[in-house]
C-alpha cells in the first residue's frame, strides 16, 4: 500500500460487486438480528444457536468492510483475500444451517390466527432475511473465484471452499458425537472418532496456514501437501464410513431398528444415524477435493 493510499477511503470497497455483495450482507444481518430482538424472539439450544450465529456473521461483516474501506487490512499479518473468502465460506454455511432451523423450530403455521400473528410475521421476515444473507454470503465467494487475466486465492478455489465445507461438517459430526454417541463402547467406534477429529484437524491446519499466509514455511509446496493430506483423508473417511454403521447398526454390535419409546429429540439411534450420513457427505467432500485438485492446478497467492 503506497503512503498516498492510506490518506484515502477504498471506494472499490463498497461500490465493486464484492463491495456491494459485503453491504447487503451488513444491512441483511442488521435486519435479521433487530427482527429478532424486536418481534421475533428466540428461545431454547436452537434459538440460541441461530442468534449467536446472526449477531456474530454481523459483526465480523460490518468489520471487514470497516477494514477494507479505510484499508487498515494491510496492517494485519494475514492473507486478506483469503481470510474474506475463507469467512465468507463459513457464515455462508452457518447462515444456511440457522435459516433452516429457525422457521423450523419456532415458525407454526397455527400461530396464525389463534395466536399472535405479529410474532409470526416477524419470525417469517427474519427467516427471508437470513436466507438472503446467506445467498449474499454465497455470491461474494462466487465473485472470488479466480477468472481469466486475475489470479485467485487459494481459498477462492474449489479446493479452499471444499476445505472450509469439510471443516464445517467434521464440527457438526463432533457436536454430534459428544452428544451421547457413547463411541467408546467398541474399539472400532473409538478409532472412528479419532479419524474424524485426525482429518478435521489437518483441515483446520491447512485452512490456518492459507490464511496466516505462512505456507511459504513450509518444504512442500502448499498445494502438493494439499493433495497429500487430502488422499490420506479419503483413505481415513472410507474406512470410518464403513465402521461407523457396521458397530452401530449391526445386530452383533448394536441395533439395526429405531428403539421402542426413545425419545425424539434425545434418543442416541437418531444421532448414531446422522453420524453415519455425516460421514458419508464429507467423504464425498473429501473425494471431490481430491478430484478438483488433481484436475486442475489452482492459481494462487502465497502470501509471505
Amino acid at each position: 500500500m503506497s503512503v498516498s493510499a492510506g490518506h484515502h477511503l477504498n471506494t472499490s470497497a463498497v461500490f465493486s460487486p464484492v463491495g456491494a455483495a459485503r453491504v447487503c450482507q451488513v444491512t441483511l444481518g442488521c435486519a435479521v438480528v433487530s427482527l429478532v430482538i424486536h418481534g421475533a424472539g428466540y428461545s431454547a439450544t436452537y434459538g440460541t444457536f441461530c442468534m449467536a450465529v446472526w449477531t456474530s456473521c454481523f459483526a465480523i461483516s460490518a468489520a471487514v468492510l470497516v477494514l477494507d474501506v479505510t484499508r487498515l487490512h494491510a496492517c494485519l499479518r494475514v492473507s486478506w483475500e483469503n481470510l474474506t473468502v475463507t469467512f465468507a465460506s463459513f457464515a455462508a454455511l452457518l447462515t444456511l444451517t440457522a435459516s433452516i432451523v429457525y422457521p423450523v423450530f419456532f415458525v407454526r403455521a397455527d400461530d396464525c390466527p389463534y395466536n399472535n400473528c405479529e410474532v409470526r410475521n416477524f419470525r417469517i421476515a427474519a427467516s427471508v432475511c437470513s436466507w438472503a444473507a446467506c445467498v449474499a454470503y454465497g455470491t461474494e465467494v462466487f465473485l472470488s473465484r479466480g477468472k481469466p487475466g486475475r489470479v485467485a486465492s487459494y481459498m477462492a478455489t474449489p479446493s479452499g471452499v471444499l476445505k472450509v465445507a469439510q471443516s464445517f461438517t467434521g464440527c457438526v459430526i463432533f457436536v454430534m458425537l459428544s452428544n451421547g454417541t457413547d463411541f467408546t463402547r467398541h474399539a472400532a467406534t473409538l478409532y472412528c472418532a479419532v479419524a474424524f477429529g485426525a482429518c478435521l484437524a489437518g483441515t483446520v491446519l491447512l485452512v490456518a496456514l492459507a490464511v496466516s499466509g505462512r505456507t511459504a514455511v513450509l518444504r512442500l509446496p502448499f498445494e502438493r501437501l494439499a493433495v497429500i493430506y487430502t488422499f490420506a483423508a479419503v483413505l481415513l473417511y472410507v474406512s470410518a464410513a464403513v465402521l461407523w454403521p457396521v458397530f452401530c447398526f449391526d445386530r452383533k454390535y448394536g441395533e439395526p431398528l429405531r428403539p421402542q419409546g426413545c425419545p425424539r429429540g434425545k434418543c442416541s439411534w437418531d444421532v448414531k444415524l446422522a453420524v453415519a450420513a455425516m460421514s458419508f457427505v464429507n467423504l464425498a467432500l473429501y473425494i471431490a477435493d481430491l478430484v478438483c485438485s488433481h484436475r486442475s492446478r489452482p492459481a494462487t497467492q502465497r502470501h509471505r
